[in-house]
């Protein structure tokens, strides 16, 4: 009974030194450690080797005092005795480049291997992130995080939170979807709004099938997550119908939204109301996403996986996170669903971190496209990134626990 307790509580306060220690990394700049399977044993057996002397030390009425201090010591001791034992692996591949829609996808993925660390990502106006190219992808199966991003994006935008991610045991995967990425602006693929969503199920395929690409995957503990546009492909995947008529009509009578201006995306298709359900989704997250208002109240309603809901508290102009976040989460199931306003943070405030001087830099090659690089008053980007990756870091605990 006593060893049984001993191992429960070392798994809570396990992940509760987690987060504590993304905390101290934000804070101290530290570089943070990732908790998987063997390090878990690790801990315990540390906790089953001293359980008798923390027994001893302690009077009868002290004893649970004394075995939280104990427990939470030697957690920390064995925390940082295998500081930095994991890295970050990264690699690119390209998936179904005989098709007519090819994708490009990247993939981080935690690896036991050291060597010097590159980085990827990185552009004169963005900061990139520190990697292991082509590493060996650690052993055990791990659980998947597919990315979506926003319309003109690419896979660097999110590689910030694909980075920490993989620190925890996830691999993360991230494709630049044809037609709506910054490489590809192809008319022809931007019409076809309905492959974006199939694009995150056809890179599910190709990891789940291949294991030498960033590990083994855990088929029960599958998430997705976009921003913008991909926060409408990964509520997409979740189960959510789409209504070209109804988001017609909402653009003619509602508040106006700039996604109603996306010609290029053929948003009147009938296409578009196809099922683009992946049931394999067990928990997804947008970031400030767009087009919510064209999803059928009643197909939202009907979703059954966990939903993390994060917009921003600011409005960049026809974008109320209000009329898009706050429309989703009325319509969501409650007690499977969170929502979070975060009030310094602006459309763009979810991409990478700016370099000094980015918005400049930005606005002279791009007159008006400066703003990706704009946040709030009160908090910076990497303040806003702190508590984004909290949130979905605890929100995937949650929703796909360690089996």
């Amino acid at each position: 009974m006593e060893l049984k307790l001993a191992h429960g509580y070392v798994r809570s306060a396990s992940l509760y030194h987690q987060r504590s220690a993304m905390r101290t990394e934000r804070a101290f700049g530290l570089r943070r450690i990732s908790l998987n399977k063997p390090v878990l044993n690790r801990v315990s057996g540390l906790i089953v080797r001293f359980w008798p002397v923390c027994l001893l030390r302690s009077g009868p009425r002290n004893d649970l005092k004394m075995l939280k201090i104990s427990l939470s010591a030697i957690a920390l001791i064995a925390l940082t005795s295998i500081a930095q034992a994991d890295s970050v692996g990264f690699r690119t591949i390209g998936i179904g480049g005989e098709t007519p829609r090819p994708l490009n996808v990247a993939l981080w993925y935690p690896s036991t291997e050291a060597g010097p660390e590159t980085i990827v990502g990185e552009t004169p106006a963005f900061v990139g992130t520190k990697v292991l190219r082509n590493a060996q992808p650690s052993e055990g199966a791990h659980p998947l995080v597919v990315l979506s991003h926003g319309y003109g994006g690419t896979w660097r935008n999110l590689s910030w939170l694909a980075e920490e991610l993989a620190k925890d045991g996830y691999a993360v995967a991230a494709p630049d979807h044809p037609g709506t990425t910054h490489f590809n602006r192809d008319p022809q693929q931007a019409a076809m709004l309905r492959e974006r969503p199939r694009d995150l199920s056809r890179v599910i395929d190709a990891l789940a099938g291949d294991p030498a690409l960033a590990g083994a995957i855990d088929p029960g503990r599958i998430a997705a997550i976009g921003h913008s546009l991909g926060g409408w492909s990964v509520t997409a995947l979740a189960g959510a119908r789409f209504d070209p008529d109804l988001f017609a009509q909402e653009c003619a009578s509602g508040p106006r939204s700039r996604a109603c201006a996306l010609d290029d995306l053929n948003l009147t298709a009938p296409a578009l109301g196809q099922d683009m359900h992946d049931p394999r989704i067990r928990a997804f997250v947008t970031l400030d996403l767009g087009m919510a208002r064209g999803f059928t109240p009643e197909s939202v309603a009907g979703i059954t996986v966990p939903a993390l809901l994060i917009g921003a508290g600011i409005d960049i102009g026809d974008l109320p996170a209000e009329q898009e976040t706050g429309w989703l989460a009325r319509y969501l199931p409650s007690e499977t669903t969170e929502t979070i306003i975060l009030p310094d943070a602006m459309h763009f405030s979810f991409l990478q971190l700016c370099k000094p001087g980015a918005e400049a830099l930005i606005e002279t090659e791009d007159p008006g496209d400066g703003i990706v690089c704009r946040d709030g008053k009160e908090q910076g980007r990497a303040a806003i990134h702190a508590e984004v990756l909290d949130r979905v870091t605890a929100f995937l605990d949650r929703s796909m626990p360690p089996r």
